[in-house]
């Protein structure tokens, strides 16, 4: 059960907008408890919604009842709704005078091609209103108790895609993130993890070099497991990591504490 949110039950369209807008808004990485109050605001107004696939179902609890709700999500080498129509619909719905909400799993901003739909917006007449969202980098290291930034580990953070075309490896900056003193993060990297594993071994990482995955973060299934880089892939296939999942890569990995964490979650909560 959600504390200090409760879904309210609403119906009835409200009246046109004047200018035809559209809200692309951050969901964050599942619990509806890390939603902004902007995003719950927005959710609750909205008349239609085009929700990813990564999109925590709890969190369309907020919607009004009478709301279109469309799911355009996505996965790895599959696309439900090609990007073209997802603009397509966005753009013909603002004109129409709704209230249109693109609700997108973590940040829009932060490898959530919300770049790509503001500017399809813009371009075509549409204002377009960013509601950030907590990501899930941030949220799945704080959930294992991993500070991404450790006075003496690391200086700096580095936000990656593990995300290529089928068939193709990912183009990333091995060397650079091979370097000591930072910690790396990979979005979409589980398919890809013995890659990962071996680029970033043969770049000069050291094999004990701690890893965290945090599969599921913040949600009800939510998996946290630790191993050395040395065995990433190992671990990856061992553990039947299926995603979606964030790697936390880096000498902070080391830090925290889950089962303490998890008991002051539920103290406060208590």
């Amino acid at each position: 059960m959600m504390s200090g949110m409760r879904a309210t039950e609403q119906t009835g369209a409200r009246a046109p907008l004047a200018r035809p807008v559209v809200s692309l808004v951050g969901a964050g990485p599942g619990d509806p408890e890390l939603l902004t109050l902007r995003a719950v605001e927005r959710i609750r107004s909205a008349d239609v919604i085009l929700v990813d696939r990564l999109v925590d179902a709890r969190i369309l609890s907020f919607a009004r009842s009478d709301a279109d709700i469309q799911q355009v999500g996505k996965s790895r080498g599959e696309h439900s709704v090609p990007q073209s129509e997802i603009n397509r619909r966005l753009i013909a719905l603002a004109r129409a005078g709704l209230r249109v909400v693109r609700l997108k799993g973590g940040d829009p901003f932060i490898f959530g091609r919300g770049g790509e739909e503001a500017a399809a917006l813009r371009a075509a007449g549409v204002d377009v209103e960013i509601v950030p969202g907590v990501s899930a980098a941030l949220a799945c290291a704080a959930s294992a108790g991993v500070p991404l930034t450790h006075r003496g580990d690391a200086q700096s953070v580095t936000f990656v895609t593990a995300h290529a075309a089928l068939g193709t490896e990912p183009d990333l900056d091995w060397p650079a993130l091979a370097r000591a003193n930072q910690t790396v993060v990979v979005f979409m990297g589980v398919g890809v993890a013995p890659l990962i594993e071996a680029r970033l071994l043969a770049a000069g990482r050291a094999g004990d070099t701690p890893v965290v995955i945090v599969e599921n973060g913040t949600r009800l299934n939510e998996r946290i497991l630790r191993t050395p880089l040395g065995a990433l892939g190992a671990c990856v296939s061992g553990e039947g990591v299926a995603g979606p999942a964030i790697l936390i890569i880096g000498e902070c990995a080391a830090h925290g504490d889950v089962l303490a964490l998890a008991n002051a979650r539920q103290e406060i909560d208590a």
